[in-house]
């Protein structure tokens, strides 16, 4: 007998809609659910205003943090009893304030190192944006869990961000074509789990005809933590 969650996920999404939608679709198709009322109560802010996580982070724009926060609070007002933010570059700010928050949340990188970990203990190539490869926040939450994260460079890692910009633009298709390029050459230096730590990614790779077991999408592992909460016995 499944029990329906009595706990309610706050998501704090639009960074960008794609890949919130693409959340939001995998918390169902994941969820060990088999008819409505056992999935989950599921509370979406899409909130496609947020500044520039990137362009905040090398100084080009507004700082997000603010409007980070108020999204948050806004879902705990609303009933949440639990948040997840699926944007990884977004957590660069709200980890300043999440200990804050009194609610617990599902954090992205933390679950997308662990799923990576499972999937290779010994290590994965990093492909994110270029706000949270200069940021360190991988590096710094990897370091602390004693895993090894490759980082693609400085030329591959302006393509990776153009990755993300063309999903964000519409354009799957070509994002998927740009990462297929990108995949094999690492794959050729190095046969590693790609790490796609940018929430776009996973859409970019999902086109690309890449071998699903050659990934670990950062959506999914997100997802799956928010399920694994939120479907645990009951205190």
């Amino acid at each position: 007998m499944i029990a329906s969650p009595r706990k309610v996920l706050g998501v704090l999404g639009g960074m960008g809609p794609a890949a919130s939608a693409e959340f939001m679709r995998l918390l169902a198709a994941r969820a060990p659910a088999r008819k409505d009322q056992e999935h989950p109560v599921v509370y979406l802010l899409s909130d496609a205003r947020v500044p520039d996580r990137t362009a905040a982070l090398a100084g080009t724009g507004p700082d997000p943090e603010a409007r980070l926060k108020a999204g948050m609070q806004t879902l705990l007002a609303w009933g949440a009893d639990i948040l997840a933010c699926p944007c990884n570059t977004a957590h660069a700010f709200i980890d300043r304030f999440a200990d804050t928050l009194g609610a617990p949340l599902v954090h992205i990188v933390q679950a997308s190192l662990a799923a990576a970990r499972e999937k290779n203990p010994d290590g994965a190539w990093l492909l994110a944006t270029t706000g949270v490869e200069r940021s360190g926040l991988y590096a710094d939450y990897a370091r602390r869990a004693g895993y090894a994260l490759h980082t693609v460079g400085a030329e591959r890692q302006e393509r990776v961000q153009h990755c993300v910009e063309l999903v964000k633009a519409g354009d799957t298709a070509g994002a998927a074509a740009l990462l297929r390029d990108i995949a094999d050459a690492l794959l050729r230096e190095k046969n590693l789990p790609l790490l796609t730590a940018c929430t776009e990614l996973p859409l970019a790779y999902d086109a690309s005809g890449l071998p699903a077991e050659n990934a670990v999408s950062s959506l999914t592992a997100l997802a799956d933590a928010c399920l694994k909460m939120l479907y645990a016995d009951p205190d």
